[in-house]
């Protein structure tokens, strides 16, 4: 009897298992579609207005070439690079609804303090993307153009080919907003006890490093743009050692609070 019985518990905790998984499939599919509709939605209004938005875009490239223009040397480039930046910039605006549905996802395995932490966490990786975007089109791409056409040896006339602009760009401005969310990388290691601010702190030479090792491989092969990155990741790892710090005073006082309450 004993038998049938533990037999029969194994079933029903195996079947709670699989339904289980199954309403977190069916919940993961509900996310991704909603995002793929934020993002579909966002392209489509986006759609009418792609050659200003390529335009705008390539401005910065634009204004240091002769005669302010570029080339397409593939026959369909002029209509499929306006619209592959479109879907890129739609990305791009739709990445705060894109965050949500993954944290939405995420969040009802966390208690309540964690939630109380990871909100402000989610808002900062927002702010933080966002500003590496900017940082590479407003400060990143003006230096690196007009040091590209500067270094050209006499006698070469720049033309840049617009299909290999937007795969240039598209990396740039990934890398940098991947850059700038340093911070909030920092804060989770150390959120998670993988780590403490007193060894990020030790670490810096090392990070200082591995910052100029990553702009390398994340930027051209010019010093400009790797230092371009550099620079901001190390500082943003500063930022994130104090934000490190004090996520580790709170939580050490909502401990406090919770031991008191008991």
């Amino acid at each position: 009897m004993s038998e049938e019985t533990e037999e029969s518990t194994d079933d029903q905790e195996e079947a709670l298992q699989e339904a289980t998984l199954l309403s977190h499939l069916v919940e993961l599919r509900s996310r991704l579609l909603k995002i793929a509709a934020a993002v579909v939605f966002v392209f489509v209004l986006l759609l009418p207005w792609s050659r200003k938005i390529f335009a705008i875009v390539s401005e910065p490239l634009r204004d240091v070439l002769p005669g302010k223009t570029m080339i397409a040397t593939a026959v369909a480039s002029p209509l499929l690079t306006p619209f592959k930046l479109t879907f890129f910039v739609a990305l791009f605006i739709a990445m705060p609804i894109v965050l949500y549905q993954v944290w939405a996802f995420v969040a009802p395995g966390l208690y309540k303090k964690e939630k109380r932490f990871a909100i402000p966490l989610l808002a900062s990786s927002i702010v933080l993307f966002y500003l590496g975007i900017a940082f590479a089109y407003f400060v990143v791409f003006p230096l690196m153009f007009n040091f590209f056409t500067a270094v050209a040896p006499e006698g070469v006339e720049v033309q840049t080919d617009i299909s290999q602009f937007l795969d240039f760009i598209t990396t740039i401005v990934f890398a940098f907003g991947i850059a700038f969310e340093v911070p909030i990388a920092t804060v989770l290691i150390t959120w998670t006890g993988l780590t403490t601010p007193e060894k990020l702190g030790k670490a810096r030479p090392y990070v200082f490093l591995a910052a100029f090792v990553a702009g390398m491989f994340l930027t051209p092969p010019d010093i400009i743009s790797q230092t371009l990155l550099a620079i901001p990741v190390y500082l943003l790892y500063e930022l994130g050692i104090l934000m490190s710090r004090m996520f580790s005073i709170r939580k050490k006082d909502t401990g406090a609070e919770a031991e008191a309450e008991e």
